[in-house]
């Protein structure tokens, strides 16, 4: 009786004659089964034999949606079970430069790394090239009677000395072709060829459903992701506020700026007081760039000695000075691809001004100690607190620089201008310092609308630093407005806010001050403000340097 009892959709010539060599599911064996010495004339149950092939497909795709490992338990069990052998899935390529196409072996079995790279067709080409191209199941009786069969894979060597037929079926997805179901097969053999086109065509069918649905799992992914990148922006440039808390129209206004120039390559030159939020600024035009995965650099300026200017923002090699044991690589250099934030870029020396105009000009730079010009690609962002413009008038700072750095000047509000927002900042830096100084203090209503009253010569760093100070130092949970009082100097409410005139080292007269005009704390909050540089600190006081070094000194704050 005639073995395999799948429905046959495809009907032609049978192959018989030579009993069945033992078809028997052996995973242990390496030799497929039409290539061993039979060891039983008994008939084989190629019904049983189908029908555990399908099972142990069918388990498997239930157990794992990824394609390759079922396609190669699918191309092992085509073998051990019916004895379709070196079965292999060519899958369709890029196209090429040229608009050739070709397809590749990419699952196999019974066919070594060697010869699966070799297995390699265009349209059109061999055997499987037709199958591809036409899109029709081809069935060569005699590989060696076949003209068209390339032997490109597997030489006719390595192949059993028997009579060898070769099956392709198309692969199709979406009513095209992409693939082909292939596999030799012992033309003298018990089974009937009808049977084997039945179970190839199934086969077939499954794994052009399993790249549909490969297809389909990649494209929702892609779309996850995307939609995952797009959320994200949108957290960053309106929820987050790219870290930026307020909705005040002057902060809006200047994040509307923003983001209609983050996508540009062009310098941007943020103005603002200190403490008024520059560097969040400068990271919100690094973020909302095509640059946000790229390093993001900041420099002080005014916190760079003049003499390591050079070797600091360019770089030097070794030996270039005393003490360069090693070549190092610049601020701009290592912002390559990304950006490059110099803060208080007023106190830029001239020397140097020259030179960063050069490298903003060529995009090119040369380290202390060498010749060689290094190209650098470098999304320039500056802060300064100063009027660069009568800076220039003074003769302070370089007017081609100055018109090379105010491509795009974007003004950033003081506190001040923004009392709408000193709420939501003040319950922020609560919340952040209640967490980092395991606190829980809170500020009644009293308190928020004394912080709301004041003019904030320190801007937003002046009343995070305050913040600070309460719940370090409240004795209570609450904290009203007599107790915030307490923290807040009241010279400090009197004094107006900084100006940038009011910061510039020309003036040679200043009014006396006694040795303790300003307490430790006012010292301290100063010094701050201004990230430790003492010029600064001593100019935002009205004191010379060595008036403040010497209250620093007797305050015990050296």
């Amino acid at each position: 009786m005639r073995g395999g009892a799948l429905q046959r959709s495809l009907r032609g010539g049978d192959f018989t004659g030579c009993p069945a060599r033992g078809a028997m599911l052996a995973s242990s064996l390496v030799m497929p089964p039409d290539e061993r010495h039979p060891t039983s004339e008994a008939p084989t149950d190629w019904r049983g034999q189908e029908l555990l092939l399908m099972r142990q497909v069918m388990a498997l795709v239930g157990r794992s949606l990824a394609p390759a490992e079922v396609f190669r338990e699918m191309l092992h069990l085509m073998s051990e079970l019916l004895g379709l052998n070196r079965g292999r899935l060519v899958l369709a390529d890029e196209a090429l430069p040229d608009g050739a196409r070709t397809a590749s072996i990419r699952h196999a079995y019974g066919l070594t790394q060697t010869e699966m790279r070799r297995g390699v067709y265009r349209w059109g080409e061999g055997i499987t090239g037709r199958v591809l191209a036409s899109g029709l199941p081809a069935i060569v009786q005699d590989v060696d009677a076949e003209p068209l069969f390339l032997f490109r894979a597997v030489h006719r060597e390595q192949l059993p000395p028997q009579t060898v037929a070769f099956i392709a079926l198309p692969i199709t997805l979406r009513g095209a072709t992409v693939g082909v179901l292939g596999c030799h097969r012992i033309r003298s053999r018990q089974r009937h060829l009808n049977d084997d086109l039945a179970v190839l065509r199934i086969l077939a069918t499954l794994a052009g459903q399993l790249l549909q649905l490969e297809q389909l799992v990649a494209e929702q992914t892609r779309q996850l992701q995307a939609r995952n990148a797009a959320l994200e922006r949108a957290l960053d440039s309106r929820s987050a506020r790219y870290g930026l808390i307020g909705h005040s129209p002057p902060l809006l206004q200047a994040l509307a700026e923003l983001e209609r120039v983050s996508q540009s390559q062009a310098t941007v030159l943020l103005l603002g007081e200190s403490g008024s939020g520059k560097e969040l600024f400068a990271r919100a035009v690094h973020l909302a760039s095509p640059r946000r995965d790229q390093p993001f650099i900041k420099v002080n300026c005014a916190a760079i000695p003049e003499s390591l200017f050079e070797s600091e923002l360019f770089g030097h090699e070794r030996g270039a000075f005393t003490g360069a044991a090693g070549a190092r690589a610049g601020w701009f250099e290592q912002a390559h691809g990304g950006t490059l934030f110099l803060d208080e870029i007023g106190e830029l020396p001239l020397a140097m001004q020259s030179k960063l105009l050069r490298t903003l000009q060529e995009g090119t730079l040369v380290r202390l100690g060498s010749s060689r010009e290094l190209k650098v690609d470098v999304r320039l962002v500056a802060a300064t607190h100063r009027d660069l413009a009568r800076d220039v008038q003074a003769g302070r700072f370089r007017q081609d620089l100055y018109y090379r750095l105010n491509v795009v000047p974007i003004r950033l509000p003081s506190l001040r201008e923004r009392r709408d927002d000193v709420r939501a900042l003040a319950l922020h830096f609560v919340s952040r310092a209640n967490q980092a100084h395991q606190r829980n203090v809170y500020l009644g209503a009293d308190a928020l609308a004394l912080l709301e009253s004041h003019d904030w010569p320190g801007n937003i760093r002046e009343l995070g630093n305050l913040i600070e100070r309460v719940v370090l130092l409240a004795d209570d949970t609450l904290v009203d407005a007599a107790t915030l009082r307490r923290f807040m100097p009241e010279h400090e409410r009197a004094l107006p806010a900084p100006t940038p005139a009011s910061t510039d080292a020309g003036v040679l007269v200043r009014d006396y001050q006694s040795a303790q005009s300003h307490s430790a704390l006012v010292l301290q909050e100063a010094l701050q403000r201004h990230q430790g540089n003492q010029t600064r600190a001593a100019q935002s006081l009205g004191l010379t340097l060595r008036q403040f070094s010497y209250r620093l000194r007797k305050a015990g704050l050296r």
